[in-house]
């Protein structure tokens, strides 16, 4: 192979690989350099885009070789700047990982590669009468690679969990180049380590995913949306519970505020949604085999917090419910390019964070904008800074310490990256840290895997 001298080297040798494309290009190479929040942003070295786990396998095993770092990348739909190049690292785009097995209707189950978008791969198992348990707005780009590499969660998490729970086998390259694979996806397999499980989420600090084998769940043709007003945000929370305990069809809880409605209505053009303004909004979904319409309308009947409510069956009408909660992100966008924040919070201290939240960057960014919305019923929250200028900083200390000191997660289901590594050590001990620093060690002694991702560089 191409020795590592003159001015194209890496690229020469990586175009030996077979099956590997290598992007030199400029201008291609920017669509590899920005992340989707516009935030994060650096200069490639070049980008490689293998297509079959042998090409991936060459291309690691070449690196490692000669300590070339690699920024592994899949929809590049990521929030937090763990998916660009930094300084001047390989992109590993896993975008021409795209074989999709037929659907194993036996073990209501499917394998596809890393670069299979959501949205391919839903109407892919749709076809044949499952679905997928994990559902999110970018679902036209997100991939399932990039979705397993940061344990993506989504609107449906209450009911089947995030991606590590649709997982039931995996194929992934080590950094050294060694495949490790497990795609039998069996039930039962105490045999060691779950690597499977320790990958998800590692946002490609340990190896990069090829391929997975994905748990389907039924496809449930009835559906029942709610949008519902209420006084308070606290009474969400209220109604929330009392929707759990009442509908056993209950699938999505989503929660939002005047302000984010505001935001959506004035860049998208929707009307009200009801006759007069509320204190927060609620979107409740249910779906089954038969019609869970009239379970989810008793439970609201029942439900004094509710001021206002829409309910909608068909598929026009459920739509137009839920763009009052899916326009938030492209709505917040056209505002300007903002902090985005993704926390938990026990269900327990969900009141408490939402009624302290908003003062708390009002100390720390005066005139910011703190606009949340999220999944209510795991606690989730995306916290979206507008106008926080010279005080993103502070703004960003002042809602983690607040997520720690209730017992909360910096980090629900976006992952740490580059964004959030400074702030580690509030909800991991020295004694965590230090574990996963020797995890990471051990399998990438190099450190050629995603450097600066997680842990501060």
């Amino acid at each position: 192979m191409t020795a590592n001298t003159g001015p194209d080297w890496l690229g020469a040798a990586l175009e030996e690989i077979p099956g590997v494309r290598v992007v030199r290009d400029r201008d291609e190479l920017s669509t590899f350099e920005t992340d989707w929040t516009r935030r994060f942003t650096g200069v490639a070295r070049m980008a490689c885009l293998p297509r079959d786990t042998a090409g991936v396998a060459g291309v690691l095993a070449f690196c490692a070789r000669t300590s070339v770092p690699v920024v592994p990348q899949g929809g590049n739909t990521g929030l937090v700047g763990g998916s660009v190049p930094r300084g001047g690292e390989l992109v590993l785009s896993t975008r021409g990982l795209v074989a999709l097995s037929p659907v194993d209707a036996n073990a209501a189950q499917v394998t596809a590669g890393a670069g299979v978008t959501l949205e391919r791969l839903q109407q892919h198992v749709r076809a044949a009468g499952f679905d997928f348990g994990v559902d999110l707005a970018a679902r036209g780009s997100a991939t399932v690679g990039g979705m397993f590499a940061t344990n993506a969660g989504g609107t449906r998490v209450l009911r089947y969990g995030s991606m590590r729970e649709q997982v039931v086998g995996f194929e992934a390259v080590l950094p050294n180049g060694g495949v490790v694979s497990r795609l039998g996806g069996l039930p039962k397999d105490n045999t060691g380590y779950d690597l499977g499980s320790l990958l998800c989420g590692s946002e490609g600090t340990l190896a990069v995913v090829t391929r997975l084998r994905l748990r389907l769940v039924p496809l449930l043709p009835a559906r029942a949306v709610a949008l519902v007003g209420v006084v308070v945000p606290a009474d969400a929370v209220t109604l929330a519970a009392r929707l759990r305990r009442a509908c056993p069809s209950l699938e999505s809880l989503e929660l939002f505020h005047p302000d984010g409605l505001a935001l959506v209505r004035a860049h998208s053009g929707l009307r009200p949604p009801f006759a007069r303004d509320c204190g927060a909004y609620l979107v409740a979904e249910c779906a089954a085999r038969t019609d869970p319409t009239e379970e989810l309308a008793t439970a609201l009947l029942e439900c004094p917090e509710v001021v206002e409510s829409a309910l909608a069956t068909g598929r026009p009408e459920r739509e137009a419910l839920w763009a009052y909660r899916e326009r938030h992100t492209e709505s917040i966008n056209a505002e300007g390019v903002p902090v985005k924040l993704d926390v938990a919070v026990p269900v327990a201290g969900v009141a408490s964070f939402l009624r302290a939240v908003r003062g708390e960057v009002g100390q720390a960014a005066a005139g910011a904008r703190a606009i949340i919305f999220g999944h209510l019923g795991e606690g989730n929250f995306h916290v979206n800074l507008l106008g926080a200028n010279e005080h993103e900083e502070a703004a960003t200390a002042a809602v983690l310490k607040l997520v720690a000191s209730l017992g909360g997660s910096i980090s629900s289901e976006h992952g740490v990256g580059v964004a959030k590594a400074a702030y580690l050590g509030l909800t991991r001990s020295p004694a965590d840290q230090a574990a996963m620093r020797a995890i990471k060690a051990a399998i990438d002694p190099s450190g050629i895997m995603n450097p600066g991702v997680i842990f501060p560089a």
